[in-house]
């Protein structure tokens, strides 16, 4: 497989040299520094010799998307293990195994195949009715602990990890989570996704003995769920040191931290922080004593931001940022435009495998969850207005049209609005339509979508909730005000009213909906994941003067790497081109088979 991947960087090195796989994107022109994070944070202070003189840009920034070169260090590190593996005579065409290891998938159609174990676990050990729950996660304990509609909370619920010292049963103390005693529960879960994730096993199975990420001190922002802790656990494997995060008030799953923190990793978060908690636990990762990172993987921009603002020492000494997120990769470009981007960034937000899975297919299925596990809505018949037509907004209209909802779309891309009108989908002004409509869904990236002209004209009983990564799409500001009340209803689920007794459903006080109120699927978390495990990898291993202080784009190639590892979960197998055919289109039989420029 390494010697397929190997060979692969090398034609994508290639083909970037030519400037082939370079790409032109257009950015929105406010400076990094005008632009709020996405959750409001306090100024931080900043060093002295570190005033930030950014002015805002009129101007369409432009940055060029540049195509990864694979770095020769990784390409020898890769030939390596494939020449030992192949001494130790292991048969790649038809091997047969035993015990739990199988075939996984023909990566990227060639005649190797690869072989991992399918991680089956054997939960005999629980309790009868533990064991039952642990089997379905949407019976799981921290599904029902986080999103049960019986609205009370217990005591050590709502008393802050900040006021007592825990500690692991290794007796270590360098981590902040709510219940260090629930680590054995969130290690099933954890066990559970893997079993959903086969591209990051294989990472680890193949990669493992290289530890192509030693002396990598990786600090983290995402979520914090047990598809995370996945990968967490695999740069782990692979060499690194992490320390972590949550970018979501809401969607840390408290007993999946607890089992990163037990198993050494240095995690601060806990479901339901302040948003003084927030931004003090992204400081204790960065800020810790004698550590000092040297890799970021973000999503969202805030703990980009964050160092970046605060600590800017730390900042140029930056080998390499990853980031996932519309509103991140939005950032890094200000930065890059404003020659204040001092490191190599990559953006795995607008590869392919990332556009595609976790935005469209992932949306189209969890949104239907949280709304269902926190209304209890019937879908039949309803109004609903989806602000964006996105990736997203494309996912969560298909969602909520199969369930027999009248659906509208407001864009402000002429494109975009061509493409909803073609799928069946009547584009307007939320103006003319929020009288209306029954739900109001944000996926824009931007901010005041909702505003308060909008919120005071709604039917009553509307529910308003968002999708993008940001909190700034509804206007909530405006809603803080003497004459409306608010009721929690339920956790996550709050009404507020106007005094003449009309109301409006707020959901997660408008964070993303289906991490704050539900799950996402394992299989497509894999896909991003694998991505930017890989991306890490090169940007760790990449040869000083490789990148410049830039915004890079992985190559297609290794988008079409990381889909060909998760066919195995479908039992897809691809048509292998014969010669004449590729030679009549004028491309590899491995690939890449799509140009840069192709849209999918």
């Amino acid at each position: 497989m390494w010697a397929v991947y190997a060979a692969t960087c090398q034609i994508t090195s290639f083909l970037a040299a030519r400037g082939d796989m370079a790409e032109e994107k257009e950015h929105t022109a406010s400076s990094f520094e005008d632009q709020p994070p996405a959750y409001d944070s306090p100024e931080p202070h900043v060093e002295d010799g570190a005033v930030l003189n950014g002015k805002t840009e009129e101007d369409e920034p432009g940055t060029n998307d540049q195509a990864v070169k694979i770095s020769p260090d990784l390409l020898r590190m890769l030939k390596a293990a494939e020449s030992r593996r192949a001494s130790e005579g292991q048969d790649r065409d038809n091997t047969e195994t035993s015990g739990t290891d199988e075939q996984v998938t023909e990566a990227l159609k060639t005649d190797m195949q690869i072989q991992f174990s399918d991680q089956k676990k054997e939960f005999n050990k629980l309790p009868t009715k533990t064991a039952r729950r642990s089997l379905s996660r949407s019976i799981s304990q921290s599904s029902t602990d986080s999103f049960s509609s019986v609205g009370s909370e217990s005591s050590e619920d709502v008393s802050s990890p900040k006021d007592r010292i825990q500690k692991n049963s290794k007796g270590l103390s360098d981590f902040c989570i709510k219940n260090i005693k629930q680590a054995d529960f969130g290690r099933r879960e954890i066990e559970i996704a893997l079993q959903e994730m086969p591209a990051l096993m294989v990472l680890r199975k193949r990669a493992g003995d290289e530890k192509p990420l030693a002396g990598a001190k990786v600090v983290g922002c995402t979520h914090i769920t047990a598809q995370t802790a996945v990968l967490i656990e695999t740069l782990c494997v692979l060499g690194a040191q992490c320390r972590w995060a949550a970018c979501n008030i809401f969607s840390t799953q408290n007993a999946v931290a607890a089992a990163l923190a037990e198993g050494g990793v240095s995690v601060f978060a806990w479901r339901g922080e302040s948003e003084d908690d927030f931004w003090w636990c992204i400081d204790q990762c960065v800020g810790a004593k004698n550590w000092q990172p040297n890799m970021i993987l973000d999503d969202g921009g805030d703990l980009t931001h964050w160092i970046y603002k605060k600590y800017p020492s730390v900042f140029k000494r930056i080998k390499g940022i990853v980031e996932e997120s519309v509103t991140g990769v939005h950032r890094l470009y200000q930065l890059s435009k404003a020659g204040k981007l001092c490191v190599p960034a990559i953006n795995v937000n607008d590869s392919v495998t990332k556009q595609k899975f976790d935005n469209l297919y992932c949306c189209k299925e969890s949104l239907l969850d949280g709304l269902k596990r926190t209304t209890d809505i019937m879908f039949g018949g309803k109004q609903v207005v989806v602000c964006g037509y996105g990736e997203v907004g494309k996912g969560c209209c298909t969602a909520v049209k199969a369930l027999g909802a009248i659906v509208y779309v407001t864009e402000v891309d002429p494109i975009c609005a061509l493409q909803a009108c073609m799928d069946g989908f009547r584009v307007i002004k939320l103006s003319d339509v929020i009288r209306n409509v029954d739900m109001v869904i944000t996926c824009t990236g931007n901010k005041n979508v909702v505003r308060r002209e909008h919120l005071d004209r709604t039917k009553n009983g509307c529910i308003i909730c968002n999708m993008g990564h940001s909190n700034s799409e509804i206007d909530l500001v405006s809603l803080q005000t003497a004459e409306l009340r608010w009721e929690r209803v339920r956790p996550h689920v709050d009404h507020v009213v106007w005094p003449d007794g009309r109301r409006i459903v707020l959901l997660a006080k408008g964070r993303l909906l289906n991490l704050s109120c539900s799950t996402v699927p394992s299989c497509v978390l894999s896909i991003t994941a694998t991505t930017q495990a890989l991306a890490l990898i090169e940007l760790h291993n990449a040869p000083q003067g490789r990148y410049k202080q830039d915004v890079y784009l992985l190559p297609k190639k290794m988008d079409e790497y990381v889909a060909g590892l998760h066919l195995a979960t479908f039992d897809g197998h691809l048509t292998e081109l014969t010669d004449d055919q590729a030679k009549y289109l004028g491309i590899s039989k491995q690939g890449p088979f799509k140009p840069t420029y192709y849209r999918y």
